[in-house]
């Protein structure tokens, strides 16, 4: 079913992410609510309408519900109940089952394994010595839930002092030498349409996203590749809306799948300045029903997240023609905490 422009989106969630949704949804036409249960959320500075609540709030889900055409997220940490309530309700997009299986880093990498693409070593940790023996060192302790931009991740070596960490709980993995990070952002529609992005090289910095380049310096072959284990994932979670998956590119040349996001992502943010149609406009028409815009890119790019107070280079930034800022408008500077991002666009380049 079609919804068309006139009706009112739902987002849960009030970061960046639901910000620039607000702001492609508004382009085509649409109205929005955004749910969130921070007060100071980016979002709210550009909805329609906001609710400011607990994801538990029964009341208050539905007045939500009540007010929407469609609801969809821009964080995958909803709780599952909230969401499985709320597609009762209303049309709900991406379907709740991605989001329970994105939540969970043991669920997430088993679900991917069943299709037949490879990802990184892992195991769930009940002993972390017997861990530890079964993936061997150098390893990556991480929590299974809520953990992003290397929050909840501590790298284990032989000089690691184990009796300082918990002993059980969350997932260890095998920590692979490769040569890059890549992903690929793609959109997925209610008839089975299928349209990525050109996939990307990701740079991090303490593990948080510090610098995106479009398009990634790879083979064509490793790229279709890429896109390929995308779509199978997508088709496999009758995806309708944006989904990026973060993959390890090995030294020999092969991919591992890290981990998926169900909804735009940080390292799309390039595609609003360099693309015909932004990652965020195609989620809009995606969980719309609508036809998907075109993906292409105009020219290369380099886009680079503002992080704390580097929010601070913005009079620099500005007094380059080809860098394309974007502020978020978050009221509090913290280390490690994105503030913003800058796209350098290449206009020489097709």
């Amino acid at each position: 079913m079609k919804i068309a422009p006139g009706s009112t989106i739902g987002i849960l969630g009030g970061g960046q992410l639901g910000k620039m949704m607000v702001l492609a949804a508004s382009k085509l036409g649409y109205k929005t609510v955004v749910y969130s249960n921070a007060e100071d959320s980016p979002a709210f500075d550009v909805a329609n309408e906001k609710i400011l609540d607990s994801y538990e709030n029964v009341t208050s889900l539905e007045r939500f519900a009540s007010l929407c055409d469609v609801i969809t997220v821009e964080f995958e940490n909803i709780p599952y109940q909230t969401a499985l309530a709320l597609e009762k309700r209303v049309t709900f997009r991406p379907n709740p089952r991605s989001l329970f299986i994105s939540q969970n880093r043991i669920r997430e990498k088993s679900f991917v394994q069943t299709l037949g693409i490879d990802t990184t070593p892992f195991i769930e940790v009940t002993d972390l010595t017997d861990a530890i023996e079964a993936i061997g060192t150098p390893c990556i302790l991480k929590t299974a839930e809520f953990g992003y931009d290397g929050k909840g991740q501590i790298k284990i070596d032989q000089e690691t002092d184990l009796p300082s960490l918990s002993n059980s709980g969350g997932i260890l993995e095998k920590l692979i030498p490769f040569q890059m990070e890549i992903s690929v952002v793609a959109a997925r529609g209610l008839n089975g349409e299928f349209v990525p992005y050109t996939p990307v090289q990701n740079v991090h910095r303490d593990g948080i996203l510090d610098t995106t380049i479009a398009p990634a310096e790879i083979s064509e072959e490793l790229g279709r590749k890429a896109v390929e284990v995308t779509k199978t994932l997508m088709e496999a979670l009758e995806y309708i809306g944006i989904l990026a998956v973060e993959f390890f590119v090995t030294q020999e040349d092969e991919l591992l799948v890290n981990e998926f996001a169900p909804r735009p992502h940080n390292s799309g943010h390039w595609t609003i300045d360099a693309c015909c149609t932004c990652q965020f406009e195609q989620h809009i028409r995606a969980i719309c029903g609508l036809s998907l815009g075109n993906p292409d890119y105009h020219c290369t790019a380099v886009m680079r997240n503002l992080i704390g107070k580097s929010i601070h280079d913005w009079p620099q930034i500005l007094m380059d023609k080809n860098d394309k800022l974007h502020i978020y408008g978050k009221k509090s500077i913290k280390p490690g905490r994105k503030m913003g991002h800058v796209t350098r666009l290449n206009k020489n380049a097709t």
